[in-house]
């Protein structure tokens, strides 16, 4: 006869917790894995025989981006994508006249200057005139050259018939932000002034919808918008009925930083170029630029055409907010792990845990206090002029969505550390844990699940918010498409597709991590008293 005593199986719900942790962060880990080898280096060292130029890269036929090197493209530094226009070919023969070759940085409107006294680039050559106002801060080349102004209207408006600045009584007028034309508005008589636009492809949407009559530009993107565009026509002024400018106004030169040792070469390059050579290379930008297709199938149209420029930014928008929402996420778990250390006894531990979380305050109050728009700037920038330290901008933006995203997940592991009963703090301490191992072993747990559904705001926050870093010209999915939308027109229809493909990558990162927190959860008809305490029945042989 055996006698068999009844046998105890203990299996606690933080366990069971803690086994799915160990599986999140492994998946955690390989992804970081996965993205370190991905990411680019911090650091850019262009080689000595390099020519690096700014443009937008989006204001045809000066400049537009394309997706292949036909009609002598150039490159886009850090791109798939090549540039080409009137700008690009005057900067391939300064390049051969320096013994150099061309690389063109694309960069916003408002970034050129800041990327050219910070070293981002060697020269602009973007359309750009030199006002007083630049040259107050950059040195410019003679000119290289020379377009007149006009206001580009709706074909079926009341101006469409306009001969002289003064037929524009009652019209809603806008211009480039940061240059001379916003300025020129003042002459057209009776016209209300509208707030200055930060490019082309937004004053075209604004005028093709009806939210302006017309926005000052020069001939040359006058011709480009009518060409591309039945709706536009830019208008022809009569003798001397047109703006009245002064003879730098009217000019586009090369963008150079203050005693730039290149200068005297490139103007004697530029001298070599006669009017009728000028006049030749932008009648072949015009004719070269980027046409829209007919066909009534816009959407085919458009993926057909830019397609892979979509991709790219879909994957660029979606690595910039993966790596800055984990790394993020890791910043945020140590700095609210730190925060909620309790008291030291002693009076040196007390003062540097004091010092410790007034500078993790700072750096919170700091970070979500300010426009991530402003940090990127100011880093990307900033850091070139200060420290010249050259930095990618990809790593650029993958740093400063990290360290702002670790700003707001701070607070949020801090408050779900809070939330977590003080008895388990307690029991935790009575076992003799110290506060690490409590952490890590019965509070991150359960702060981190509470904690999830924040986290994937902010992961979706991240994904919208990388728009912004446009300012330092990242090639994302919202850049991606202001140059489509600028060279293509189809304003509505490219915005349409984007919205669609930001709210697919928002979907699906919304339902993956509820995905998780059921995973985290455990199972639905989980029993803590049976899997505490499983009795078999006495067996007797």
């Amino acid at each position: 006869m055996f006698l068999y005593f009844p046998t105890v199986k203990r299996e606690s719900e933080n366990e069971g917790r803690n086994v799915s942790m160990k599986k999140f962060w492994l998946v955690m880990s390989a992804l970081l894995l996965w993205i370190g080898f991905n990411v680019q280096e911090a650091t850019v060292h262009a080689a000595d025989d390099t020519f690096k130029v700014g443009m937008e890269a989006g204001y045809a036929p000066y400049n537009w981006t394309q997706d292949s090197a036909a009609n002598g493209a150039v490159k886009i530094q850090g791109s798939s994508e090549y540039a080409n226009g009137y700008d690009v070919q005057i900067a391939k023969k300064i390049a051969k006249a320096l013994g150099k070759k061309v690389v063109v940085v694309k960069t916003d409107w408002d970034g050129l200057p800041p990327a050219l006294t910070s070293g981002k680039i060697d020269a602009i050559i973007a359309g750009m005139s030199p006002t007083p106002d630049r040259r107050k801060t950059i040195d410019f080349s003679n000119a290289y050259y020379t377009a007149n102004l006009t206001v580009v209207v709706r074909k079926n408006s009341k101006y469409a018939n306009a001969t002289s600045v003064k037929d524009f009584k009652g019209a809603k007028i806008t211009a480039q932000l940061n240059t001379y034309h916003y300025d020129m508005i003042k002459q057209l008589t009776g016209a209300i002034k509208e707030p200055a636009m930060n490019n082309f492809p937004a004053m075209r949407v604004a005028l093709d919808s009806g939210t302006i009559d017309g926005y000052v530009s020069e001939v040359p993107e006058g011709i480009t918008a009518e060409s591309a565009n039945p709706n536009l026509k830019y208008i022809r002024f009569k003798g001397t009925n047109g703006f009245k400018t002064s003879p730098d106004d009217n000019v586009s030169a090369v963008g150079l930083r203050k005693n730039d040792p290149d200068k005297a070469a490139i103007n004697a390059e530029l001298a070599k170029i006669s009017p009728s050579e000028r006049n030749r290379l932008m009648k072949q930008a015009v004719a070269q630029q980027p046409k829209t297709d007919s066909n009534s199938n816009w959407f085919m149209t458009i993926m057909k055409q830019y397609g892979p420029m979509l991709l790219r930014g879909t994957g660029m928008t979606l690595l910039i907010s993966l790596v800055g929402t984990i790394v993020g996420f890791l910043i945020g778990l140590l700095v609210g792990v730190i925060r909620t250390i309790p008291r030291p006894k002693t009076t040196g531990k007390r003062g540097l845990l004091a010092v410790g979380n007034w500078l993790l305050a700072v750096y919170i109050e700091v970070f979500r206090g300010t426009p991530m728009i402003v940090q990127a700037a100011v880093l990307y920038y900033g850091a070139a002029q200060a420290f010249h330290l050259n930095m990618d901008r990809t790593a650029a933006a993958l740093i400063i969505v990290s360290i702002n995203t670790g700003a707001y997940i701070s607070e949020i592991i801090r408050g779900g550390i809070i939330s977590v009963d003080p008895g388990q703090f307690e029991a935790a301490n009575a076992l003799g844990m110290s506060h690490f191992q409590t952490m890590i072993k019965v509070i991150l747990p359960q702060a981190i699940r509470n904690s999830l559904p924040a986290v994937t705001n902010e992961f979706i926050v991240n994904i919208k918010d990388t728009s912004v870093l446009s300012v330092i010209s990242v090639s994302e999915l919202f850049f991606s498409a202001e140059t489509i939308a600028g060279q293509s027109f189809q304003f509505f229809h490219t915005y349409l597709i984007v919205s669609a493909i930001y709210l697919i990558l928002t979907f699906t990162i919304s339902h993956l991590f509820r995905l998780i927190e059921r995973r985290l959860d455990g199972p639905k008809d989980y029993n803590v008293m049976n899997n505490q305490m499983q009795v078999e029945t006495p067996k007797i042989g």
